[in-house]
Parts: C-alpha cells; structure tokens; sequence
C-alpha cells in the first residue's frame, strides 16, 4: 500500500496534530469545529453553513458509503478544510456514485486523515473552537502556525452574500398547490423547499441582499429566513428586512441563523457559543408539549435573553418587545441554550436547530406542519389564528 504524503493540522493556541494528506494536496485555514454525527458527513461537507469551517468528525470512520449524487444540501463542498481519523479504503453503497476522497480532491478541499479525533475533539471542547490551519505542502509547525494567526476569526465574519443564490428560483409545491413562502437564502439547504413542498408550499429562494419588495413581489403567504454561516452580529440587512415582516404581520419562520436574526429584529442580544453544537444527537426541549426531541444542530452562536446567563435555565415567561410578547419555545438540554423563540402577539416562531434533518433525525419535522398551520390560521377570514388567537390585516393588503 502506498504511504499517503504527510500532513499537519495546526490550531492558533500551537497544539499540534500530525496526519496525512486526505482530498487535496495543498493548505487551508478557518475555524475548527467538530461535528458528532455518526452518519450524513455527505449533508455536512455540502452544508453552506459550514462555510469558512474546518469540520472535524467525531465519528472515526469516513467515507464507508462513498458519494451520491442525491444526498448533497447544496451544488458543492462549502467546508473549508476536513478532519478524520479513519478513512474508508473504498466506499460500499447501492447509491454511490464515487468515493469520498476523490470528490474532495476534486473540488480542492484540503483535509488530513490519521488525526487523533478523539484528543482533538477534547482540546476543542475544553478551549473552544478556533483558527486552525492544515498544510501537507508545508509541515513545519511554526510556520504555519503564523499564518493561522492571521487567519480571520469567525466573531465578526459577514458571510451570508458569499453563500447565498445569485439569482431567485423557484420549488414548486407537490401535489395540490397550497400557499407561497418567499425563502430568504442566508445559506439555504436543498432539504427546506422539499419539506415544505412536501405540504404543499410552493418557495421561491430569493438571494441574501433581497428587499421587502422583492418578498412581497412574489406574492408570498409567508415568509422563511435560512439557516446560514457566520456571526448573525453583522446581519444588519436581514435584521432590517425581519422587522419589516413582523410589523406586517406577515407569517415568519426562521430556522438557526434565521432564528438569530428574528431574535435580533425583536431587540434580544446574540452571543457565540464555545465550541457550538453540531450534530445529530442534541436533545432540545419542545416547552409547548413537554417533549424531549433529537435534533440536528449546526451553530455557533446563540440569541441571548433576558434572564438567562451561561448555562442558566431560561425562564418560561412572557418576555415583553417592541413587537408584543415572546417566548422561548425551545431548550437545548445539554447547556441550556435558547432553541426556539415564539411570538405571542405577531405570526413568528423560529428553531435553532434543523427540522429539516439532513441527515436525520426526523423528530423535528412537524415543525414545517407548525408553519404550514400559522401560515393558514393567519389568512383565516374571521381574523383567527389557529391557534385561536386574534390579528390584523395581512401584511401583503397594506403594502
């Protein structure tokens, strides 16, 4: 068996990890986080949410089920760099269409193999994610190590517009054709529009920079803000366009950054986490029915309430903003991070987490029948929401 070509993956604090080279044969920089999902690393790598993110896997071994072409969330490979211990020498599945690693050096995506996951997973979760650097062109570790340092740090990054579709399209709905969400894309997955089609919602996906107009033009039921990378700090646009919405009353549902952004249009703080969640395995607290589900995450940041400091319980009460009352409707677990928030007074609710479960698991995805029924109580005649409560006008009517 040929001996790969060595590799080295270097964090900004100086740890050091040696490795081989795995895809491509060159030198990548970004922000190390670790992903706990046992299956779907195809859905992670396509993921534009992973933008600027080095993703290193917990699970040891890699590539066992080669590559498809269905299974990708978007048209290419969005992670900056990749991290496993544990390559599979060939992949082995009905669907696949190739192997990992050739799908990787083919679009340039330059990743390590052989790595200590496991030291490494635990450097992370004790120091939080940061800049990392993996070369297997140069393997002097002081070297590398400056230009990590000089790498941009995630805290501050505005990605959204170097992710989001250049030109609006449309998924229609399957089956009998029931109400139109305007999606905007901060870094969409491919399995949105599919749920939502899946219950009759025709999405038109519109880019990032989109203008309440633009929403409004395709004659949109409701509204949905994307998941998308980034620090939701400097998402002072789509902040903007959400607080349109919600004085419209239009119906809004935002999923991870979108949550963020709604969280930051109704005056809460947004914060990042230490090492974020990622992964398959979270378990989130839905407060509206007491259940306990397992969901997918992908985040770094959070919405910060008021009451609710680290790894405090978040208080189960009204909270008062400029757009009525809030609630968090949703709680991870494991830390106690807001998951969810739902307003009391306007047609909004968001998750922090991926209904959309790409891949897996499916606890989640009533929550597109949740939206499905807000959109269809707030068009309701006799001014009731479905859940009894009542509203004004449609947004779209005093456009």
């Amino acid at each position: 068996m040929t001996r790969r070509r060595s590799a080295i993956l270097v964090l900004e604090d100086g740890r050091t990890f040696p490795g081989e080279a795995y895809g491509s044969v060159g030198e990548t920089f970004g922000e190390a986080v670790f992903n706990t999902g046992m299956t779907g690393y195809q859905e992670t790598l396509t993921d534009p949410s992973y933008h600027r993110q080095v993703v290193v896997q917990t699970a040891p071994h890699i590539g066992n089920t080669g590559v498809n072409g269905e299974d990708d969330e978007s048209g290419r490979i969005w992670v900056a760099g990749y991290v496993v211990r544990d390559p599979a020498r060939i992949g082995s599945n009905w669907r696949a269409t190739g192997s990992l690693e050739d799908r990787l050096a083919t679009e340039g995506v330059v990743g390590i193999s052989g790595v200590d996951t496991r030291a490494l997973t635990r450097h992370l979760r004790e120091r939080g994610a940061m800049r990392v650097g993996i070369s297997s062109v140069d393997t002097d570790p002081q070297s590398l190590l400056a230009r990590v340092r000089q790498a941009p740090q995630m805290v501050g990054a505005d990605l959204s517009a170097e992710v989001t579709t250049a030109q609006p399209y449309v998924v229609e709905a399957l089956g009998e054709h029931r109400f139109t969400v305007a999606a905007l894309d901060l870094g969409i997955k491919r399995n949105v529009p599919r749920r939502l089609a899946a219950r009759g919602v025709t999405t038109h996906v519109l880019p990032a920079g989109s203008s309440i107009d633009d929403l409004l033009a395709t004659g949109a039921d409701a509204v949905f803000f994307s998941p998308g990378p980034g620090d939701p700090g400097t998402a002072d646009g789509p902040v903007a366009l959400a607080r349109e919405v919600l004085t419209r009353r239009i119906p809004l549902f935002g999923i991870c950054f979108g949550s963020q952004i709604l969280g930051r249009a109704l005056g809460f703080g947004t914060y990042k986490l230490g090492y974020g969640h990622r992964g398959i395995n979270q378990p989130v607290l839905d407060r509206a029915t007491g259940k306990v589900e397992v969901t997918s995450h992908n985040h770094g940041f959070a919405v910060q309430v008021p009451g609710a400091g680290s790894g405090a319980v978040v208080p189960d009460q009204v909270i008062d903003t400029e757009f009525g009352g809030v609630r968090v409707s949703h709680v991870c677990l494991n830390d106690n991070v807001v998951e969810g928030l739902r307003a009391v007074d306007v047609p909004a609710f968001t998750v922090q987490y991926h209904p959309e479960a790409a891949a897996g698991p499916h606890d989640a995805d009533y929550l597109f029948d949740r939206f499905a029924e807000l959109i269809e109580g707030a068009g309701a005649p006799d001014g009731q929401q479905s859940d009894g409560r009542t509203h004004s006008s449609r947004g779209r009517s005093n456009a």
